[in-house]
């Protein structure tokens, strides 16, 4: 490609988006990713070598590669040091890209095609309102129209229930919660979950067909292990979970506008100043990852989309102007994880089942939305990861140290090992997990900045803070009580609070905030043509949601904004 309109800075739930409307709109974007393309043929080991320069063709994408690199190995794919899913480079022989973080906890980021996306459940609600309106420089109605537009290109439905599901509705019914079948959720109450998955394939329960048939056609198999990325599809651009490497970049790549080039980290952006002294955006610094070449790249607009963390690091690392607010504001849903063990009788009699099979259906098909507080989803893993989840990360310590919370008896808090590990692990088939969403403050002592000391080959590393307030801590706790609550109800005889640490970093925001680093149309403040299309540019945390369809819906707002400016 020569000179592009744009340039975008990484390719997973925002930069996928703006470059797929940009390149609807007429205008020539690369779109350059850290890390490789898993389904590509030009890429058919991208962890082995480099491989092409760059992809420009729908026509490069193969479904037969994308099974096999997206296996269902948990250690093969979601090891946080050697996994496919890592934040690091496309050979894996060599360390995962450091973060510095003071707190106990880990960022859980993937780089390559689609990002993070690639191991995202899917789940795709709305923000609240009242987490928008008076609060944003733009409204909650102003955003509804691009959110639609999201809902019907990925497309969103709410998911189908399962067996964990519908325990999980007759815990939230018998807790005494309403349903809310809606999109703009202004008053607690369940519901199924939003979810960008295809319906479930129509010959599901058709014995005649195999798994491994269903699995190449269209729709939802209901088999579980989606966070290892979902292989399950005729084509690429029709596999089930619409991560944005099988949804936004093949709508992208059919722009004939649009090239994506993976193995190439951006260094710097590239800045100019008028003869007035006002300084705009030209291009970018770029290193392959493979080979260590580093090169210019120019354009008339730059777009950062290259995450909560990475955005923030790399415009420090550009030396561009820093109002007080760069990088300031992280907010990341203080989460937290609560476990019931059911009896075979119980489930009977509720599901007539005696198992809650957690692996089977969407990963989570329904939540618990309460404005104010934040909310809750019913989530089913694959057996490593609810180990690992549940049983194997707390900042308790063991659960034998101290069984009962301080003012909430009958249930345990901790690590879980041991002979108590074996009983909970033996009885997986008849668990129902929770994970909890926290609604917080935003303070600006949490946040990213650069290591004073610490460097690697792309520069100074990012240093992450993140602690949470008061608020975050009362309404984790209040959302605590409401789990335990909703599976007592549901019929639990035993429940488990993970009490996660803080600093187990999902869903990071608010690092460029939309107001204090860009304006309302994503535009940086100090810097003109420089656009930000990602998790950090949200105000706030949505209220406690999870963040990518907002972050999709503002993507495409940006894209309309961006063009009409400065590309009529």
């Amino acid at each position: 490609m020569s000179k592009p309109d744009v340039i975008v800075i990484g390719s997973g739930g925002g930069g996928a988006v703006i470059a797929k409307e940009l390149g609807e709109q007429g205008l020539d974007v690369l779109v350059l990713e850290a890390g490789p393309w898993y389904g590509n043929v030009k890429w058919p080991e991208p962890n082995k070598y480099g491989g092409a320069a760059s992809s420009a063709s729908p026509d490069d994408l193969n479904i037969a590669l994308l099974r096999k690199h997206y296996s269902k190995y948990e250690g093969e794919m979601n090891d946080l040091i050697t996994g496919r899913m890592r934040w690091g480079p496309a050979d894996r022989d060599r360390a995962p890209w450091y973060r510095n973080m003071k707190q106990r906890g880990f960022v859980w980021q993937v780089a390559g095609v689609g990002g993070t996306t690639q191991i995202y459940l899917a789940n795709s609600p709305r923000a609240f309102p009242s987490a928008i309106d008076g609060i944003w420089p733009l409204s909650y109605e102003e955003l509804i129209p691009y959110y639609e537009k999201v809902e019907a290109t990925l497309p969103v439905a709410f998911a189908p229930s399962t067996a964990k599901e519908e325990l999980f509705f007759y815990g939230a019914k018998k807790a005494g919660w309403p349903l809310i079948p809606t999109l703009n959720v202004t008053n607690p109450g369940y519901r199924p979950q939003p979810n960008a998955i295809l319906l479930p394939n129509r010959h599901l329960m058709d014995p005649t067909y195999s798994m491994e048939q269903l699995s190449h056609m269209e729709g939802c198999t209901l088999a579980g292990h989606c966070i290892n990325g979902c292989p399950h599809g005729p084509s690429v651009d029709r596999v089930a979970k619409r991560s944005a490497n099988v949804s936004y970049i093949p709508l992208a790549l059919r722009t004939g506008r649009v090239t994506i080039r993976p193995n190439t980290f951006v260094t710097k952006v590239l800045t100019e100043k008028r003869p007035a002294g006002e300084l705009y955006a030209s291009g970018v610094r770029v290193r392959d990852t493979w080979t260590g070449e580093t090169e210019e790249l120019h354009a008339d607009a730059v777009v950062m989309a290259a995450g909560t963390i990475e955005t923030p690091r790399l415009w420090l690392n550009s030396g561009l102007p820093d109002n007080g607010w760069v990088g300031k504001g992280l907010v990341n849903h203080y989460f937290d994880w609560v476990t019931g063990l059911f009896d075979e009788r119980d489930l009977l009699s509720i599901l007539g089942s005696p198992t809650t099979d957690p692996f089977v259906g969407h990963t989570s098909g329904a939540r618990l939305d309460i404005p104010g507080l934040g909310s809750m989803i019913v989530t089913g893993l694959s057996p490593g990861l609810t180990s690992s989840m549940s049983f194997g990360l707390s900042q308790a310590g063991y659960a034998d140290l101290h069984p009962y919370a301080q003012a909430m008896p009958d249930y345990a808090r901790g690590w879980v090992v041991g002979s108590q590990w074996r009983e909970w692990m033996s009885r997986y088939r008849q668990t129902l997990s929770i994970a909890i969403f926290t609604e917080e403050e935003v303070d600006r002592r949490n946040g990213v900045s650069l290591d004073p000391l610490l460097k690697d080959e792309n520069g100074s590393i990012p240093l992450v803070r993140y602690v949470p307030g008061p608020r975050a801590i009362r309404n984790r706790q209040a959302l605590v009580r409401i789990a335990v609550e909703l599976l007592r109800k549901a019929g639990a005889r035993k429940i488990l609070r993970s009490d996660w640490p803080a600093s187990l970093m999902i869903h990071m925001e608010s690092t460029m905030r939309m107001g204090y680093v860009v304006d309302a149309s994503g535009e940086a403040l100090q810097v003109e043509r420089l656009y930000i299309a990602d998790n950090s540019v949200h105000v706030n945390g949505l209220g406690g949601v999870n963040p990518t369809l907002t972050t999709q819906a503002l993507a495409t707002r940006t894209a309309e904004k961006m063009a009409r400016k400065y590309f009529r």
